[in-house]
């Protein structure tokens, strides 16, 4: 059985470091060999992908399944609740952290500047600051292409803490009478991709990023960017959960690996005692457990320091709530209600939210992966040509090629709009390129990866729903 070899946590000058001699097979530890033990673990749960939902629900299922066997993100200790819940965890890899200059500033710039504009971390990924400073440029520099708006605010921001955010979205078309309008009423089929949900999955602000390029600088010059921007709007919302990505781009300062793992956003109000920041624990909510498409079921937690955890109530997040109405003005509701109801046929638009990792394709239904949606055949056929096109990835509802998860953006997105919704996994499980954290040097290979992808999601915005699968714009 191959070993898994990811370099999750890279910084500009040094990829992580895997300490020698681990690997599947070793008995996981009793606990910390050290007063303090700063690495990650990656802990193997043989046969975890039959076991019951509320078995593992507590605990930060990373992306990936080899066969029937899952994997757990923790620190030394999460052996000990592995094992208290009955599980035969084992040690796949020990990951030692790699620190990186912080960025200077923590919360929204008041002025984005070119200074601003060119902050990164983690070795080139863009803070914050700099995606939004980016989003601003492009509209300046491509007046007659691009559009910004502001769509909401993060949870610090809309309670008043510091630190807080907008959360912003550019459109992205050959501009006309009513382009970029947030109505649901288009004349040119839309194309959403949004990014980081999960703040820790750092490929995917870096891919949207390109995606936006790729766009505005190929109008003219090349015959299928042009073909898209002349029939499409595409829509794209870089970072949907600022605060967390502000909470990681911080990262590692000299204490445990702390908020280098940071998945969920900044809501600290859930929990009567402060969450240990960590592989295995953290403040806030699981924006991506959080929505109220099947709330509360497989793959979520009610405690609130646990990765996934839901939040107290469905739609509870102030960036949830950003991104529904954000949703709701540009696609129209196509679906009546009911798991097997289908879209109607001349629904169109395509929904895409960015995740990493495993190489993946993913459709509804998330939340049970023994029921098809009324749009099953077309979906299915979708995420096959999508996965073919990136070179041979695996497709699928999640529980038929990874697990069970319920309250996520896809599921919302299709269940109450109707519109196609999938979630792409970007990056191998393995190898130096694995992880939340790859080197960026990787990101060549994933952009190359991504964008045949994201050019056949721009085709079939316009008839997503018919049986031709066809990997270039339609008109």
């Amino acid at each position: 059985m191959r070993s898994k070899l990811a370099h999750w946590l890279a910084a500009a000058a040094t990829a992580a470091a895997v300490t020698a001699g681990t690997g599947y097979g070793m008995a996981a530890p009793a606990g910390p060999s050290a007063p303090r033990d700063d690495r990650a673990y990656i802990y193997r749960i043989p046969g975890g992908a039959h076991l019951p939902p509320a078995e593992l629900a507590g605990f930060d299922l990373i992306e990936d399944r080899e066969g029937d066997d899952l994997f757990v993100l923790g620190d030394a200790t999460t052996a000990l609740h592995l094992r208290a819940a009955g599980l035969r965890p084992k040690v796949e890899q020990r990951l030692t952290p790699a620190a990186w200059e912080p960025p200077k500033r923590s919360g929204q710039a008041p002025a984005l500047t070119q200074a601003v504009a060119e902050e990164t971390y983690y070795g080139g990924y863009r803070t914050v600051n700099a995606q939004y400073a980016h989003l601003d440029q492009v509209a300046a520099d491509h007046p007659t292409f691009a559009t910004v708006v502001d769509i909401g605010d993060s949870w610090r921001k809309s309670a008043g803490r510091t630190g807080g955010y907008d959360l912003k979205a550019i459109c992205i078309t050959k501009k006309q009478s009513g382009s970029c309008r947030l109505t649901p009423n288009s004349s040119k089929p839309r194309v959403l991709v949004q990014a980081q949900v999960h703040a820790r999955e750092l490929t995917t602000g870096e891919i949207v990023y390109r995606w936006i390029d790729h766009l505005t600088d190929g109008y003219g010059a090349d015959a299928t960017t042009t073909r898209i921007l002349d029939t499409r709007e595409i829509w794209v919302v870089p970072i949907g959960n600022p605060d967390g990505v502000d909470m990681v781009q911080q990262g590692f300062t000299g204490g445990p690996t702390g908020q280098q793992w940071h998945r969920k956003n900044a809501n600290h109000t859930h929990s009567t005692t402060a969450c240990t920041e960590g592989p295995n624990s953290g403040s806030g909510i699981d924006l991506n457990r959080n929505n109220s498409s099947h709330w509360g079921g497989a793959g979520a937690s009610s405690r609130p320091c646990d990765p996934v955890y839901k939040g107290r109530s469905a739609d509870s997040e102030s960036e949830n709530k950003a991104l529904q109405g954000f949703y709701r003005q540009l696609f129209p509701d196509t679906r009546a209600t009911g798991d097997t109801a289908a879209a109607a046929p001349g629904t169109k638009g395509m929904f895409i939210t960015l995740h990493s990792y495993s190489n993946m394709v993913l459709f509804p239904w998330g939340f049970d992966d023994g029921r098809e949606s009324g749009n099953d055949v077309a979906l299915r056929a979708m995420g096959s040509e999508m996965a073919r096109l990136a070179g041979g990835w695996q497709y699928g509802q999640p529980g038929e090629i990874l697990y069970d998860a319920g309250g996520g953006h896809d599921d919302w997105a299709y269940d109450h709009l109707g519109v196609p919704a999938f979630t792409w996994e970007i990056g191998p499980s393995s190898g130096t390129c694995g992880g939340f954290h790859p080197p960026y040097s990787c990101q060549d290979t994933f952009w190359n990866q991504v964008k045949p992808m994201l050019t056949y999601a721009a085709g079939k915005a316009g008839d997503p729903y018919a049986g031709t699968v066809t990997s270039s714009p339609a008109g």
